[in-house]
């Protein structure tokens, strides 16, 4: 039952909905005590003989309109209790979407996808089955249970309720303790399906690799083993759900011995009328669904308290990142400063970046260089306050960026990543982004500046078309060219490109530089690349090896001093060099 402390913050946010859920509950479970007791009546009037037609009737209208009632109060408190638990599962989806959003790429680096899905979907689900179904049945169980055993034993025969409520320990101890096999082995199978869940979202992903290697096979086959793995444990579950019904049953039944032995019993010494063992029998069926409820509750809270447990947490997780007290809102502009003494990613033993001092002033264009791992995607998330620096900093505007909030920082950066993620929605609205109330024109605008307007009027329904999981298949070159025009529209005062022209050829590239170059007048821009091209233009080129600054300045000074930037850019000339001969050949 701890599930229902756990909850307690939620049942007194919606308390007038639950209150008057269980007060119409209540009325519900005293009106279902007036038909049994109403035949036990009839029943003794027929064997008196003093039944009469008129009689009948009014007993019979006088149902009816219980009848009626009953419907109304049942209608009340199903909207009450279950649109309350509703209200819950919508809250908590809602809290932990929010609370995912807080967190660092390397909270996601450490968890699967799969596993938070399954969290989100449910668990959720489960919770919002405890605080719903849960809630009716401890109190339908108990309120309906309470009525039916005080009208026996104060209206029938409090001997014949005593007798027939004998085994009832026996029930409860039996159910207590399958509720304790239930939550351990309920947690298992929500963790196995969140295994499954992630099998399913890394295959849906990564289907083409999968296809181009062949492996589909081999990964039907690991989906199998995922799915019996499933399969068993549920069925785990199912051995404990199992055994509620056939032990309520079976106690019910021993009761319903009871009652009949020693009623007949009591009926032929006189101390008890045919109609008053008739209605107990009645109130003894109806007592049947609080001896289930009891069972089934079990079940619904260690099913909720398990998926709680998880929810509770991942919420229990910090941010690494946060604002600091006292943060400014305001939006920074200006030069940036980089002065990183040291920097390591959490968990890694050597430093990613050492000595970094880099000025760029506002308006100007910085170029960062150098061989894979040098740390030049780990300087612009920096920037991005992705991670903390514990020891040096990065200003804005003479701004330590610490200073200023997360949604000030990033509301004055725009940001094209490596990996380019669009939308399951159309072009345009893959486009507006953020700028979601951008119009038609300064969509074109920016696509026409990121070199992909043409692209997309070849498309069927042009700025319509629908990409992502469901849409049309774009080319890697042309997800890039998107993403340019989203961060394009978004017009911030910084622009970070993080190797995002590796995808397009070199007169896609020029084009696109040179639009900058006139569009971002004043605003400054931050441009990491393989393709040394991408830089030419830059203000000031810095190249790094093994997180240090090796080399900067401008490009031709950067060619005369005949080093790793000279012989790279010698080198990707000669290979552009040789692309163009073999293409002419």
């Amino acid at each position: 039952m701890r599930i229902f402390a756990d909850l307690w913050w939620f049942f007194k946010q919606e308390r007038l909905k639950y209150f008057f859920g269980i007060i119409f509950l209540m009325l519900s479970s005293f009106l279902s005590m007036i038909p049994p007791y109403v035949v036990g009546i009839i029943v003794d009037d027929i064997r008196t003989r003093n039944l009469t037609p008129m009689i009948l009737g009014k007993w019979i209208l006088f149902l009816i309109i219980i009848g009626i009632i009953y419907y109304f109060t049942g209608y009340i408190w199903r909207q009450l209790i279950f649109g309350s638990s509703i209200i819950l599962a919508n809250q908590l989806r809602n809290d932990l979407y929010r609370h995912f959003t807080k967190f660092s790429p390397n909270f996601f680096q450490k968890r699967r996808i799969g596993d938070l899905m399954a969290h989100a979907t449910n668990d959720i689900n489960a919770v919002q089955g405890a605080a719903g179904e849960g809630i009716l049945t401890l109190f339908d169980s108990l309120t309906l249970g309470g009525m039916v055993i005080v009208t026996m034993s104060a209206f029938i025969s409090w001997k014949l309720t005593l007798i027939t409520l004998l085994p009832m320990p026996i029930m409860v101890v039996l159910t207590m303790h399958y509720g304790n096999l239930l939550h351990k082995r309920f947690g298992k199978a929500q963790a196995a399906f969140s295994d499954l869940n992630d099998k399913v979202q890394e295959n849906v992903s990564g289907v083409r690799v999968i296809k181009a290697f062949g492996e589909e096979e081999a990964q039907i086959n690991m989906f199998r083993k995922a799915s019996r793995d499933v399969v068993d444990k549920n069925i785990a579950v199912a051995k404990v759900d199992s055994l509620f019904d056939p032990t309520i049953t079976f106690i019910v039944a021993f009761c319903y011995f009871l009652a009949l032995i020693f009623g007949s019993i009591y009926v032929v010494q006189g101390s008890m009328t045919i109609g008053g063992l008739t209605s107990f029998t009645l109130y003894l069926g109806q007592l049947i669904w609080p001896m289930l409820a009891f069972g089934f509750l079990f079940n619904i809270v260690e099913r909720g308290s398990a998926s709680y447990d998880r929810i509770r947490r991942l919420f229990a997780i910090k941010p690494e990142i946060t604002d600091v007290d006292g943060a400014s809102s305001e939006v920074p502009s200006g030069a940036i400063d980089y002065a990183i003494r040291n920097f390591r990613y959490p968990e890694s033993e050597s430093n990613a970046l050492s000595d970094i001092r880099i000025n760029i002033n506002q308006g100007q264009t910085l170029g960062i260089v150098g061989k894979t791992g040098a740390g030049k995607t780990t300087m612009l998330r920096l920037l991005l306050r992705e991670f903390d620096i514990k020891d040096g900093q990065i200003s804005i505007g003479g701004k330590e960026i610490r200073s200023v909030t997360l949604d000030a920082l990033r509301s004055a950066i725009g940001y094209v990543p490596q990996d380019h993620i669009l939308f399951s929605a159309t072009i345009a609205e893959n486009i507006a982004f953020a700028k979601p109330e951008a119009t038609r024109e300064e969509i074109e605008r920016v696509a026409r500046l990121a070199s992909i307007h043409e692209d997309i009027l070849h498309f069927k329904e042009g700025y319509e078309t629908v990409v992502g999981e469901r849409g049309v298949t774009l080319s890697g070159g042309q997800k890039q060219r998107i993403s340019i025009a989203r961060a394009l529209l978004a017009d911030s005062e910084i622009l970070i490109f993080d190797d995002s022209l590796s995808a397009v050829d070199a007169r896609t590239e020029a084009s696109i530089l040179h639009a900058l170059k006139h569009e971002r007048k004043n605003k400054t821009t931050l441009i990491s690349a393989h393709r040394l091209s991408a830089v030419e233009h830059a203000d000031q080129i810095v190249v790094l090896d093994e997180g240090r600054i090796v080399e900067r300045g401008m490009h031709q000074e950067l060619i005369e001093k005949e080093g790793w930037y000279a012989e790279m850019y010698a080198h990707q000339q000669l290979e552009s060099l040789v692309s163009e001969g073999g293409g002419k050949a």
